[in-house]
């Protein structure tokens, strides 16, 4: 099949929101072409409130805005700017209420009641407890198909007293991250496929909103607007932002707004039987399937059926990821009052021997959290009778070998619940990058490891608002086809 429909080439905006940092891609789309410039890029974390882990929402929204309007600046020259896509992590939400005020500007007549809470929060446990108490978790995954995951939408629901509290009363919608951003941009809104797909509460047969389970939960049918498809035009951005993006107003269009599900339209996969591991705070390990694999083994392996684009399923678990490393630095940063060099620890951590190296379960709860990840590492160290790393490239090479295991644990699962022979793995993403911890999974695996691109994620927002605006056409393999044509990926075969 063909990708194209015209020979043109078009300008996007990608607005991709990280747990630990944002940024705005231009990206120049074409039968031939596929360029990325980044036109801003902004940190992101959680807010220590009294009550909790917050995310500063509002100072997200400010930085796009902003960064949109430094991508259309940097498109004049090229024709300007087609459309924006926001693509962001999972399964937080932002509280709305109808405003008083008639004469308010709020998008929709809606505003924000308070920041939404960071999904490392650890208020989720009394929710979790509230959905079981109602909906036994076998049941659950029968409908939803998504793995146990304590921070997953539903449980922070039940932790916000929405199943029967007093807050029930005041929340007109719920809107996740991405959701809620574009309803900003454009004071429309809707809940886009494969981020509704992570809340627990849509149907994994229908890929529909659940409503039978929203009323076993005591949840209003209301409360999240419809689901929408990757590739619907949203709306045009409000006029009232036309200041900010040049004087225009530009059309925003629902990409795979999970930004896992835009990594995955992003990964070039090369066989019918490859895997993909997304690799960033979380490695995200698992197979792109046309069904979902719902069955007690699946539950009992904690494997997930999430939707992608274009109807296809991502049966994927989470691993822990480079979440261990950076925080791992960002205690040392914190003792130290330095900054702490990666590359020169990835480095040191290469020479120490094998016989030396130490494997932790990296899926423990203790590391889920943030804090100091050294310590909490040697306590585990101590529990289980193993040798304490002794240094610091000693504990680097811990965490990468650790990180390593649980993908290739995780890869033999998929393999065997999806009964798909796995033949190679395709990481994208930051881990990309760290070619230790690329050739510890392919050793580890016993599989060739392909990495690459690094910017999966923007490429994937990209790719689906070309297709949307008739640049690309095709499947998502004819997509991926410009991706292999453009970057050229580094192959680490196994050494055992």
């Amino acid at each position: 099949m063909s990708t194209t429909t015209t020979r043109r080439v078009t300008q996007h905006a990608a607005v991709d929101l990280g747990a630990s940092s944002g940024r705005v891609v231009l990206g120049r789309v074409g039968p031939d072409t596929l360029e990325l410039t980044e036109a801003a890029r902004f940190t992101n974390g959680p807010v220590h409130l009294p009550d909790g882990l917050r995310w500063n929402l509002l100072g997200l929204f400010g930085h796009a805005l902003t960064g949109l309007g430094d991508a259309v600046r940097a498109a004049e020259d090229g024709g300007g700017i087609t459309s924006v896509g926001i693509d962001s992590w999972a399964v937080d939400y932002g509280l709305l209420a109808r405003t008083a005020d008639t004469n308010s500007a709020a998008p929709g007549g809606l505003s924000l009641l308070g920041a939404p809470f960071h999904y490392r929060d650890g208020r989720t446990a009394a929710g979790v407890q509230a959905v079981h108490r109602r909906v036994p978790f076998a049941e659950l995954y029968r409908r939803n198909g998504l793995q146990f995951l304590p921070f997953n939408t539903l449980y922070q629901l039940a932790a916000d007293e929405l199943l029967t509290g007093p807050a029930a009363s005041a929340v007109e919608r719920a809107l996740l991250v991405p959701d809620l951003l574009g309803q900003w941009l454009t004071g429309e809104a809707r809940a886009e496929a494969t981020n509704a797909s992570t809340t627990g509460l849509v149907n994994v047969d229908t890929q529909d909103w659940d409503l039978e389970l929203m009323e076993r939960l005591g949840l209003a049918e209301g409360l999240f607007p419809e689901i929408a498809a990757p590739g619907t035009t949203l709306g045009e951005t409000r006029e009232e932002l036309t200041p900010f993006l040049g004087g225009q107003r530009l059309p925003v269009t629902l990409v795979g707004s999970h930004d896992t599900a835009s990594a995955i339209v992003g990964t070039p996969l090369s066989t019918p039987d490859a895997a993909y591991i997304s690799c960033g705070t979380w490695g995200l390990v698992g197979l792109e399937l046309e069904q979902a694999v719902v069955t007690d083994a699946s539950r009992e392996a904690n494997f997930t059926n999430e939707g992608g684009v274009d109807g296809r399923f991502r049966f994927l678990t989470n691993v822990m990821g480079t979440w261990l490393l950076s925080e791992t630095l960002r205690t040392w940063e914190r003792e130290t009052g330095r900054a702490q060099d990666l590359p020169a620890l990835l480095e040191a951590a290469e020479q120490v021997p094998e016989a030396d190296v130490v494997i932790i379960d990296v899926q423990d709860e203790r590391f889920v959290p943030p804090g100091d990840m050294p310590a909490r590492v040697g306590a585990w160290c101590t529990e289980h009778d193993v040798p304490t790393p002794a240094s610091k490239p000693a504990l680097v090479r811990c965490l990468v070998e650790s990180i390593a295991a649980g993908f290739a644990r995780a890869l033999d699962d998929a393999a065997r619940l999806a009964e798909r022979r796995v033949d190679v793995v395709h990481m994208v993403g930051g881990g990309s990058l760290n070619a230790l911890l690329c050739q510890a999974t392919a050793d580890r695996s016993g599989r060739d490891v392909i990495a690459g691109p690094v910017e999966a994620t923007a490429i994937g927002n990209l790719l689906i608002q070309a297709r949307t605006a008739g640049t690309l056409s095709g499947e998502l393999e004819d997509l991926r086809e410009l991706i292999t044509r453009s970057h050229s990926p580094v192959t680490y075969r196994p050494r055992r």
